[in-house]
């Protein structure tokens, strides 16, 4: 070879192996990312917290050898948490202020973790509930997530082969719903071993319906179970012992992909954090602390939060100092060195230097919660609830004495810092969890006012779920909790159901009806207009399957849905124009005795 091809030959292989060592430098110096986020379960469901019902040894071994937050506060229910944790921020001001019918979308213009990880060349994936908005660009894998599987509501009716997504695409899962999550977990981290990886696994337990596999029922359903005297005459006790045997399932699922991450070598560095997104569904063992679910008591908002990164973070360190979701991103932006996206203000504060024990001076903060019409308002010591009594969290950590008649200055500081917080980030906007008057019959749920966007190339699915449409005239929900409803009760030619769009793409759409029909009602002509543009078929044919009995271990709540398999009708063509619009499906034609029931329509841009 001539002198000077064999420069420029050593020159191009010394600069390939200066750049396989800047990547590796970089995988080094920038560590995996494993985030676990469980659903409904209570600071008290951990037997790292003293629980004397059941044991965690997976989640157990994140306390013993990580930092443990003492003092960790969410949000009183599900979306809310996710909001605040993907964006440091107070969730009311991403636009988060429900659960359902819209209501649980973060604001398009809000930046999220996964955002600023993937900016940074992380590879990023989410595998459970995301709760956060499910039509493009409100799903994950617009908000920063190259891989998606799950289900992107609130809760799910179906934990045992469940239907779901991929990146969009609807599939049939096979088996348990948490097995199926990690199983997917665990694929991504193996094909991301090269890091680094931003891997999110928000799973949807002990969340009702109460359902979990027979062997992890069967070491529970006869337990001994000791009760909370203080909630004792609200715990339902094969409510409890079913959701631990849920959190009991998890915990070996966790189990699986820790030991995954020792397998690959990746466990040195990976940052794995836990925690849980509000207090317990059910009145059960929480400590003693005031309230669940729903509350802006200290037991509604304290979650467990434990937080590994071998060699970088001190093994079996308590921050006493609060903290809450709100400093998640913060935090693992500053741990990972990763730069945060957007110029927005952050409520949350980095914590990393409480984490690694430096001594560092840390001012006094409020963290507030809300829900309703209640805003409830922690400092270190104290708590003011949502009716504005007073109390001493150090001396009487379960809420039992009012003191703000003892101490009035406190109270009335307390009380000028609710206001102020109300200004701020409520403005004028409705109390979240408040949804209005429902439809003018006053059925179901208000649908946000926020149109649901459509026709988008990038990714031509659009799903119009029954939870994010409104029913009109006799049509109602199967359940009074929306998320997972369908509508039902299609009697006549004046009942609708109304969805409200805003098409990013004029075009013609791909029509597919979910729908059940009993074989004597099959024939129905119905019609699905935007605008000026109609499109109309014929219900056949008749479906009409039976109501699942292989979904719950104990009784779901009445305010659930039970669930059933849908068909999918392909009813045609529908042409729709860029803008706004007002998607009405009613029927022209009704033969039998109703119409059909209707879980979802999905629009498909050709």
């Amino acid at each position: 070879m001539p002198p000077l091809l064999l420069q420029w030959s050593a020159m191009i292989r010394l600069v390939f192996a200066s750049l396989l060592l800047t990547a590796a430098l970089h995988a080094v110096d920038r560590p995996n990312v494993l985030i676990f986020l469980a659903d409904d379960m209570g600071w008290g469901d951990v037997s790292a917290n003293g629980n004397p019902n059941h044991v965690t040894p997976s989640i157990d071994s994140l306390a013993r050898d990580g930092v443990k937050l003492d003092r960790f506060f969410v949000c009183p229910v599900c979306s809310p948490t996710r909001a605040e944790f993907l964006t440091g921020r107070y969730h009311p001001r991403g636009g988060v202020k429900g659960v359902s019918t819209g209501q649980e979308r973060l604001n398009l213009d809000e930046r999220t973790l996964a955002d600023a990880f993937k900016a940074a060349g992380y590879r990023t994936g989410a595998f459970g509930k995301w709760h956060n908005g499910s039509q493009w660009p409100y799903h994950p894998n617009a908000r920063g997530f190259d891989e998606y599987y799950g289900f992107t509501s609130g809760h799910w009716g179906e934990y045992f082969d469940p239907p779901l997504e991929h990146n969009g695409q609807p599939v049939r899962g096979k088996g348990y719903m948490t097995d199926l999550l990690t199983d997917k977990a665990l694929e991504f981290i193996d094909a991301s071993k090269g890091g680094p990886f931003l891997c999110y696994v928000p799973y949807n337990v002990p969340h009702s319906p109460w359902a979990v596999p027979q062997a992890d029922w069967a070491r529970f359903k006869d337990k001994n179970i000791i009760t909370s005297e203080r909630d004792k005459a609200g715990e339902e006790i094969d409510e409890t012992r079913c959701a631990l045997a849920m959190v009991s399932n998890m915990d070996a699922n966790i189990g699986r992909v820790l030991r995954r991450l020792e397998e690959l070598k990746l466990a040195g560095n990976t940052i794995v954090i836990f925690f849980t997104d509000n207090g317990p569904n059910s009145y059960r063992w929480n400590g003693g602390m005031k309230g669940k679910k729903g509350t802006t008591d200290e037991g509604g908002v304290r979650s467990p939060f434990f937080i590994r990164w071998p060699g970088h973070l001190p093994g079996g360190h308590v921050v006493k100092e609060i903290s809450g979701a709100i400093d998640i991103l913060p935090t693992l932006c500053a741990l990972s060195r990763v730069p945060r996206l957007g110029d927005k203000p952050l409520d949350g504060r980095d914590l990393s230097p409480l984490l690694k024990k430096q001594s560092v001076s840390w001012p006094d903060r409020m963290i507030f919660s809300t829900w309703g019409p209640n805003v409830s308002v922690r400092t270190q010591t104290h708590r003011l609830d949502g009716q504005g009594a007073l109390f001493d969290m150090v001396a009487d950590p379960d809420q039992t004495r009012n003191i703000a008649t003892a101490q009035p200055e406190l109270a009335q500081t307390l009380k000028q810092a609710v206001t102020q917080w109300r200004a701020e980030v409520l403005g004028n906007a409705a109390p979240a969890g408040k949804t209005g008057k429902g439809n003018k019959n006053g059925k179901g749920n208000a649908v946000d006012q926020r149109p649901i966007p459509v026709g988008y190339r990038e990714f031509p699915r659009t799903p119009l779920p029954a939870r994010d449409g409104e029913p009109r005239g006799g049509v109602k929900r199967s359940s009074g909790a929306p998320n997972c409803s369908y509508f039902v009760n299609w009697t006549t030619q004046e009942d609708r159901m109304i969805w409200n769009l805003d098409v990013n793409a004029t075009g013609d759409y791909a029509v597919e009806i979910l729908y059940t029909c009993p074989l004597a009602d099959a024939g129905s002509t119905i019609e699905l207009a935007a605008g000026e543009n109609r499109l109309s078929t014929k219900i056949e044919p008749g479906w009409d399957p039976p109501l699942y009995t292989n979904q719950d271990t104990i009784p779901r709540p009445v305010a659930e849905s039970r669930m059933k398999e849908f068909h999918t009708l392909q009813a045609g063509t529908l042409h729709l124009k860029k803008g706004r619009s007002m998607l009405s499906l009613r029927a022209t034609d009704i033969p039998g005795r109703s119409v059909m029931d209707v879980r979802q329509i999905n629009l498909i841009l050709k």
